[in-house]
């Protein structure tokens, strides 16, 4: 049997570094492994809750139950033919380290992606996106397993439900779902994607002859760092709020009062705000109170500075009132909020 522990701290496992204790935990590198864990968890009728790298939720409270930690590894090279490269991740592999794997390899797609926290597992969940690119767009499957009742599936794009940072996984099947594996479809053919704007200065001066895939991920592991800080200095998830989607018109009635707004147009007509720049004009830029605080160079992103769960969604909550008041516009929490 797997060792279980009792009473473990979750500060080491969220990039938050908030305190939080398991009730019961367990580590799991094999699918093996997790079944027969989750066999165990049924029997003791307790409930689960999975954790990949901790990049992407608020510890706010201690956790019941058993908490299941993925460690799968593993990094396949299923087929290939032609251009297409058929790539399956284990779960519990480093985001970046894959990507940066892939570029090694001359499997390119995921160059975009560079720098992202988190285990590969937990990126479906989320649908992780960044300059111009999401995950789904090089997604082919996804291996799980159904906790209730150990059940083994596999689940296309269609069955995922993607949308903006957004997935099955946060709606009907959330809480339903161990993913065990990903299989990616990447290409030894480099179509890069420079149609972010930051990431188009960052490469400026660099001749076209000379763009490689490689050059891109550099290029957004640069602008990452100067515009996110790193969790091993500055405990943080990353970006807090969603960046909000609106209609045309609010977009224009607002630039209206606001010719500044910070915004990027959609399919479909929408447009895509920049939940940072709301943040910053609504004056809460490098703001300080009870160990926890708005990054003093990005506003996105909350940080804390040995405060609690509590106090950061107290700032949270405030935010959002204040962005409300001001544009009109109601801020989504980004990570996965336990409270």
């Amino acid at each position: 049997m797997l060792k279980i522990e009792q009473q473990v701290s979750l500060q080491r496992y969220n990039t938050l570094a908030l305190s939080s204790f398991a009730e019961n935990f367990c580590q799991v590198s094999t699918e093996s492994d997790l079944c027969e864990v989750l066999a165990w968890s049924r029997q003791h009728r307790l409930p689960i809750t999975l954790l990949g790298g901790g990049s992407n939720v608020v510890l706010a409270r201690d956790l019941s139950g058993l908490v299941v930690q993925m460690a799968i590894p593993g990094i396949e090279l299923v087929s290939e033919e032609q251009d297409q490269r058929v790539v399956r991740v284990g779960a519990g592999e480093n985001w970046h380290q894959l990507v940066l794997k892939t570029l090694e390899q001359g499997w390119f797609g995921l160059e975009n992606l560079s720098l992202i926290p988190g285990l590969a597992g937990a990126a479906p969940i989320q649908n992780i996106g960044a300059y111009g690119v999401e995950l789904s767009q090089y997604f082919l499957s996804l291996e799980a397993i159904h906790l209730a009742t150990g059940e083994q599936r596999v689940m296309d794009a269609s069955e995922c439900q993607f949308g903006y940072r957004d997935s099955i996984f946060k709606q009907s099947g959330r809480d339903q779902y161990a993913i065990t594996a990903i299989t990616f479809v990447l290409s030894s053919k480099m179509d890069l994607c420079l149609d972010y704007p930051a990431l188009q200065k960052a490469l400026d001066g660099i001749d076209e002859s000379e763009l490689t895939a490689k050059r891109v991920s550099d290029a957004v592991c640069a602008v990452r760092r100067s515009k996110l800080p790193s969790p091993e200095d500055i405990p943080n998830v990353g970006s807090f709020f969603k960046n909000p989607v609106i209609s045309k018109e609010q977009a224009e009635t607002l630039r209206q009062q606001y010719p500044q707004l910070v915004g990027y147009h959609q399919v479909g007509g929408r447009e895509k705000l920049a939940a940072g720049w709301l943040v910053e004009q609504a004056g809460w830029k490098g703001f300080k109170q009870h160990g926890v605080g708005v990054h003093q160079q990005q506003s996105l992103v909350l940080v804390n500075s040995g405060g609690t769960g509590a106090a950061l969604l107290s700032l949270a909550s405030d935010i959002q009132a204040s962005v409300a008041d001001k544009f009109g516009i109601s801020l989504e929490i980004e990570p996965r909020v336990y409270r």
